[in-house]
């Protein structure tokens, strides 16, 4: 059973958090702020966290902060009533996965979290499988039954992002943040040049393709 760490100073948003998570087969701790959280997560295994960002002592970004500068490498998902692209981009450089605004859908928060755990289970285990095809974290090779192709590093970490996350669009600016880093000189532009070379290589790869989503971004569609 996945152990999930809610940490959100509304009492009543707490507890009804823990009943749907706790309905849904999930084992779910409660903390009111980032303190509480760092003082829970010292003592007990959380396979992901679910927080507020508006919190007194330490609000989640702060939490988020602290998390990713310590090596945490768990999944963390946003949730808050921020709903400008300003607020959620600076959730996504302190270091979230995933961020949603409030009012929360139960089943696309559900949804999402599922994602996220199979993702950590995924980059846990450096290798991800699709049919016949394999990929390798830690060689940076996709292999297909007797072959085995050697990418280059930004081009294999881009592919294993978006394959990740089957379905999910990624902007051109989430992908060179995650990729390039926020400080790169790069232009977007380099995105797409990376992505058509992905498209040349497996074009004849009939277990999934990068699907443009026009005006937003990239996808991976997955046939297996």
């Amino acid at each position: 059973m996945f152990s999930l760490l809610v940490v959100e100073d509304d009492k009543n948003t707490r507890r009804l958090m823990q009943a749907i998570l706790s309905a849904n087969g999930y084992h779910v701790h409660l903390a009111a702020n980032g303190i509480e959280a760092l003082a829970i997560m010292d003592t007990l295994h959380i396979d992901l966290l679910i927080l507020d960002i508006m919190m007194p002592t330490m609000d989640g970004y702060e939490l988020t902060q602290v998390l990713r500068d310590s090596n945490y490498t768990l999944p963390i998902l946003m949730i808050s009533a921020k709903v400008l692209p300003a607020d959620k981009r600076k959730g996504f450089i302190v270091g979230t996965d995933d961020y949603m605004t409030k009012p929360v859908d139960e089943e696309e928060m559900l949804l999402r979290i599922q994602a996220l755990l199979r993702r950590a289970k995924i980059m846990n285990e450096h290798r991800l499988t699709i049919g016949e095809v394999t990929f390798d974290y830690d060689t940076l090779t996709v292999s297909r039954n007797e072959e085995s192709m050697l990418l280059p590093q930004k081009e294999f970490l881009l592919l294993y992002k978006l394959l990740s996350y089957p379905d999910k669009i990624f902007t051109r600016i989430q992908l060179m943040d995650e990729i390039w880093g926020m400080d790169t000189e790069t232009s977007d532009s380099t995105v797409t040049v990376h992505i058509n070379r992905l498209r040349k290589r497996f074009e004849h790869y009939p277990e999934f393709e990068i699907e443009t989503i026009r005006g937003l971004g990239y996808k991976v569609n997955k046939y297996v």
